[in-house]
């Protein structure tokens, strides 16, 4: 179908009153892809008036490629991210207030807890609807052998438990846990809500400033200490990303990996014929199972010319049965709690249950809304993590880093 010309956001109308509107999608494994073309062949079967052209994305590119089209009036009607890459797009004017687009049959379903993370002032910038907490993964057969008490949900570890089974089950070149945190912030940030540990505060004025307080520390120094002092985490993985530390913890190197609960597809994908393994809850601190998490969204472009139509997408994309199609398809939980009742998220096989589990406990990561966390994560926090979990500095250092480097970056967002 011809779009017309200079049409803004890439979709338009065609001489005969049809529209269409650009979806663009970061799904990116081949059952979530394979869910969401369904997904829009299906809404374009049943209208014939709004047709759904799906564009594929990248998780890799996303924020510059969207803020380069933001900028040249070609951005997609229908944008996919993840919410906490979405608060200088609102800011900035780029992304439409859905508030008074979304039916309310979709507002109810999604706990409020959820639509904090894609609130910016007054107004509602995405629909979070997919969300994966961190998981411990763990040689089942290892830890049975050891003697351990195996967490649940109920029942899960303490940090300070955590570490003493990591080190009991260390040794002969072999260590309790591996943590793989290329990206250490999110990690650290989003598991030290269950401590308490909240990193930035905002004034009365609204203005943010980093405090890096003592529940700030839990998370941090038990790391630190399994790799530095107990021995107990593998040095090696601490610059690895997910995905790398599999092939040692399918050879017996690692008994645990804490990774994000997607990645349990490439564990059935890739796991050795009998291998054993399950998934545990994260370690919890003073604030029991609470995880930052940033879910990811859907949300419409300012200047599409066709918002109303682009959010009863969204509202298709996102009926209960949809949204648990999208997250089987993602290996991932939904946001909404009639999606959260299917039968297919709550077995037993492949650890859905557990992950069910955890869905109360999440909450908005605490990056959020935090103008210039980009720029900060990247500048000054990731390069302190990686040295203080390496050992080259001590948590004096850290702490004088994250706030007064920190600090001196956020301010100039918030002038």
């Amino acid at each position: 179908m011809l779009l017309l010309a200079g049409c803004t956001s890439g979709g338009g109308s065609s001489a005969d009153g049809r529209i269409t509107l650009r979806f663009q999608s970061l799904a990116w494994q081949e059952e979530s892809v394979e869910a969401n073309k369904e997904l829009v062949r299906e809404w374009n079967a049943r209208h014939p008036d709004v047709k759904v052209e799906y564009v594929q994305g990248s998780w890799d590119s996303i924020h510059d490629q969207l803020l380069t089209s933001f900028e040249g009036g070609e951005a997609p009607d229908i944008i996919h991210d993840a919410s906490d890459d979405l608060a200088d797009f609102a800011y900035g004017g780029y992304l439409a207030d859905l508030t008074d687009l979304l039916p309310e049959r979709l507002k109810s379903d999604i706990p409020e807890r959820s639509w904090e993370t894609a609130t910016f002032g007054d107004g509602i910038y995405g629909v979070p609807f997919l969300q994966e907490p961190r998981v411990l993964i763990a040689n089942a057969k290892w830890l049975k052998e050891s003697g351990v008490r195996i967490p649940t949900p109920e029942h899960p570890w303490s940090w300070e438990e955590f570490r003493k089974i990591t080190e009991q089950l260390s040794g002969d070149g072999k260590y309790g846990v591996a943590w793989p945190l290329k990206e250490p912030v999110s990690a650290t940030l989003n598991l030290s809500l269950s401590a308490g540990g909240q990193l930035f505060h905002r004034g009365a004025d609204g203005k943010v400033t980093v405090r890096f307080e003592e529940a700030d520390e839990t998370v941090p120094r038990t790391i630190h200490d399994q790799a530095n002092t107990d021995h107990s985490a593998s040095p090696t993985t601490l610059g690895s990303g997910g995905s790398d530390t599999l092939p040692g913890f399918f050879g017996g190197k690692y008994a645990m990996v804490p990774l994000g609960f997607s990645y349990r597809q490439q564990i059935v994908q890739q796991a050795p014929k009998g291998f054993q393994w399950q998934v545990l809850p994260a370690p919890a601190g003073a604030d029991g199972l609470t995880q930052g998490v940033s879910p990811q969204t859907l949300s419409v472009a300012e200047d599409s010319p066709h918002k109303k139509e682009a959010a009863e997408f969204i509202d298709f994309l996102l009926q209960p049965q949809n949204m648990v199609r999208l997250a089987l398809g993602d290996w991932m939980l939904p946001t909404g709690t009639e999606a959260l009742k299917a039968p297919a998220l709550r077995t037993v096989k492949d650890g859905w249950a557990t992950g069910t589990a955890l869905a109360t406990h999440l909450t908005s990561a605490p990056a959020q809304s935090v103008r210039g966390y980009p720029e900060w994560k990247d500048k000054v926090a990731t390069p302190a993590f990686q040295e203080y979990y390496s050992g080259a500095i001590g948590l004096g250092e850290l702490r004088k880093r994250l706030e007064d480097d920190g600090n001196l970056v956020l301010a100039r967002y918030q002038r």
